[in-house]
């Protein structure tokens, strides 16, 4: 039985059954980098969106890897090609070199999973930073108000990883490396989808936007 999605552009063509969204992921070169249904997921949800968005990307951390990996993916859907593929930490209580619980809570210190759109980018403590609007009620809805933002760190580095084997780790938001946080944040700003993933059960059953796929 085909997946119905839903159509959206992408470029020329247009995404409305899983075999064409497994082309998709095959255009984009993704196999062994970001699984087909890790992906499936991210762009299904992305169509529910109601909020308009304004970029045709869409983000996806992807937290079942370990943070020795990367696992943060900018992917053009209208040129169908990965464009950014990055290390990103988690939050300190979410776990080790694995990120495995999560929450909305503020003052947990805990990453959160779900769709969020990409707000405004800022001047802020952690230096230049995008907020981060989270759409789903009970898992991400307070990342705005918990100051769950993208940002740089030093501790985001494969230096970092061989003198203490794995990433650092922030106070929930995904932190990128320095030396490349300021381009994606100014790429991915200003209204496109980002969707954090983990192998969650609670997650899994709840997420308003994976329940119908």
């Amino acid at each position: 039985m085909l997946f119905v999605l839903g159509i959206f552009a992408a470029g020329s063509k247009t995404v409305e059954k899983d075999t064409d969204l497994h082309q998709l992921w095959s255009d984009c070169k993704l196999e062994g980098i970001i699984p087909y249904e890790v992906f499936k997921s991210a762009v299904a949800g992305r169509q529910k969106i109601e909020k308009p968005y304004k970029k045709n990307l869409i983000t996806i951390i992807d937290y079942s890897k370990p943070s020795t990996q990367k696992r943060f993916f900018v992917i053009d859907l209208e040129k169908r090609q990965l464009i950014y593929c990055c290390l990103v930490a988690h939050g300190k209580n979410s776990g080790d070199n694995y990120a495995k619980i999560f929450s909305n809570e503020n003052g947990s210190l805990k990453s959160s999973l779900g769709f969020f759109l990409t707000a405004e980018a800022y001047q802020g403590e952690h230096g230049y930073s995008l907020r981060l609007e989270g759409l789903e009620k009970g898992i991400n809805d307070n990342a705005r108000a918990r100051e769950i933002v993208i940002h740089g760190a030093k501790y985001v580095s494969d230096e970092f990883i061989k003198k203490y084997g794995m990433l650092g780790r922030s106070w929930g938001c995904p932190a990128l490396p320095v030396d490349i946080s300021k381009e994606i944040i100014d790429k991915i700003s200003g209204g496109s989808c980002l969707f954090i993933y983990a192998d969650d059960p609670y997650f899994k059953e709840n997420s308003i936007f994976l329940k119908t796929q």
